[in-house]
């Protein structure tokens, strides 16, 4: 078939992402012909700033999805995290990889534990998800906001005072640096991100060539509960201004999911479980947020979106 064009953001990690993705497509078809195009997107551009004013939806993949919709690129890796719950029309996810460990780590020089962290300690994390359930847990530690790439993110910490830094393993497992792991979050403290640890492989949806390779790479068990954990985040609307975690898991025939709403301080949450048949994936997602916006969400929602329009207000009144 024809040489295939590959969209990717130009980070380490992306970029390991993409060449870890060739080289399965290469041991599935040989002779596949495959170049990477480095695309900046607006997350890379814009790095002074959290990640919860920069913007909402997409803001990592949006540039790469309109060179695939002008054709300039055949198909996108992306982090499954970073896919908002609505694709453009005429693009579709046609395939999701295989999950690496889905959890949040530890980097610290003492503590293998939040629990164990200094009282008062200072902890970096650039994002609210993680900010909200550790503030749940340790409401006396010190959040600072952390943008960068992983990499970046390790040398902050690594030149910095302080106690600790949350980052996705998956990133670290990807890039060869579990050495800096001092421990792994259970799930039940932390939920990950919504599709945390796994790529998503976005095409044309008319593009059926190209659909036919990139399903190859499809694993029906991550498919199944990323898609349960998306149709969750789309029914709560959430981005990166609202603290939502999900994580969903296929045993046997029925896929399981749990669900997190939090207030930005972790002081008000709503975390619920729900199980259906895996044919019934995305209705589970649909109907935990459901439950958890009736639950006490509704409120955490409106509390979380007044918050960011007054955090907006100050800065537009101090421009």
């Amino acid at each position: 078939m024809r040489k295939l064009r590959i969209g990717s953001r130009g980070s380490e990690l992306a970029l390991v992402q993409s060449r870890t993705i060739i080289a399965r497509l290469r041991e599935q078809i040989p002779t596949l012909d495959m170049e990477i195009e480095i695309i900046r997107t607006r997350g890379d551009i814009v790095t002074d700033v959290p990640l919860s004013r920069v913007g909402d939806r997409g803001l990592f993949i949006k540039e790469i999805e309109t060179a695939l919709t002008e054709c300039r690129i055949d198909f996108a890796v992306h982090s499954m995290k970073d896919v908002p719950s609505l694709i453009p029309d005429g693009l579709t996810l046609a395939a999701t990889t295989a999950r690496r460990d889905p959890r949040d780590v530890l980097i610290s020089r003492e503590s293998r534990r939040i629990e164990d962290l200094p009282e008062n300690g200072v902890l970096a994390t650039g994002s609210l998800r993680r900010r909200s359930q550790a503030l749940a847990m340790r409401p006396d530690l010190k959040v600072v906001d952390l943008r960068g790439n992983v990499t970046t993110r390790v040398r902050k910490f690594e030149s910095s005072s302080w106690d600790g830094m949350l980052l996705a393993g998956a990133g670290l497992e990807r890039l060869g640096l579990t050495g800096h792991i001092a421990g792994r979050i259970p799930t039940d403290q932390i939920l990950p991100a919504v599709g945390q640890g796994a790529l998503a492989l976005e095409s044309r949806e008319d593009d059926h060539e190209v659909i036919e390779v990139l399903r190859r790479l499809e694993h029906f068990d991550t498919a199944i509960a990323v898609r349960s954990e998306r149709a969750f985040l789309g029914r709560l609307e959430g981005g990166c201004q609202v603290p939502i975690a999900g994580l969903g898991s296929v045993l046997g025939d029925r896929v399981v999911l749990e669900g997190y709403l939090g207030t930005i301080d972790g002081q008000h949450v709503v975390r619920r479980q729900g199980e259906a048949p895996v044919a019934e994936a995305e209705q589970l997602g649909e109907a935990l947020a459901d439950r958890i916006f009736e639950e006490g969400g509704k409120e955490i929602l409106a509390e979380v979106r007044r918050a960011a329009n007054d955090k907006n207000d100050d800065t537009s009144s101090t421009a």
